[in-house]
């Protein structure tokens, strides 16, 4: 399902010059996207900071939607008090939200359905999250076996959203072009990393408002995201 021969640097130097034209992938990200994660992650950081008497608010957790979970738990040992390493933090949390994911999957409307439109009309899609993989597969295993043909997670990139790097490393392992991508995120740090790779931007906002913009194009759900409507915002950017 993936490939694992590209790495950070080949994907920088695949930034395309100029978006638009036939749609060539859609990249997808996971929290918030596909999955409504975010609470679980929340929950996760209220426990953890909790345990070691730190004080943490929504404020600090909705600052963290979309983040790279280094950066992530960098930030709650700082604001939240947790005398943990970085690595330890990642793994607490994670391991609080996969055994959350094990209970119920919180699905988002219409993401589902428009993996299965993807895949019928052959258009190749791949994961982009900055989840690390035992979480991301958690997904991706419960989804039918030909929803990706690459997944890149948080631990396989030197840097996070809202970098490009995850983005042009998706587009590398698909072997296309960026600017003949659509990037479906919910979050601002997302819709940042996607557009600094060239990507075709729809915004679907969860959990934190996103702007509009003349380089996004911003949607209520995926409910009524078809393959045509993707082709078309990719025709439209190279017009």
């Amino acid at each position: 399902m993936c490939n694992h021969g590209v790495t950070g640097s080949d994907a920088e130097h695949s930034r395309p010059a100029k978006t638009g034209g036939e749609l060539q992938a859609v990249l997808f990200d996971m929290d918030g996207t596909i999955v409504d994660t975010e609470p679980y992650w929340i929950a996760a950081e209220y426990a953890l900071v909790a345990e070691f008497g730190g004080q943490w608010s929504d404020a600090h957790a909705h600052h963290l939607v979309g983040s790279a979970l280094i950066a992530a738990a960098a930030y709650i040992r700082e604001y939240g008090g947790v005398p943990l390493r970085d690595e330890q933090i990642i793994d607490r949390l994670e391991r609080s939200v996969i055994a959350s994911m094990q209970q119920a999957i919180p699905w988002r409307p219409g993401a589902r359905e428009l993996l299965t439109t993807l895949r019928d009309e052959a258009v190749p899609c791949a994961l982009v999250t900055m989840s690390y993989t035992a979480l991301a597969m958690t997904v991706v295993d419960a989804l039918h076996a030909e929803a990706f043909m690459a997944v890149v997670t948080g631990d396989e990139v030197t840097d996070g959203k809202p970098h490009p790097e995850p983005y042009l490393l998706g587009a590398a392992r698909l072997g296309v072009d960026p600017g003949h991508c659509v990037a479906i995120e919910d979050s601002p740090t997302g819709v940042a990393s996607a557009e600094a790779a060239g990507c075709v931007v729809l915004a679907v906002p969860h959990h934190l408002e996103i702007p509009a913009a003349p380089t996004r194009t911003l949607a209520g759900s995926l409910t009524d995201v078809t393959p045509a409507s993707l082709r078309e915002l990719v025709r439209r950017a190279g017009g």
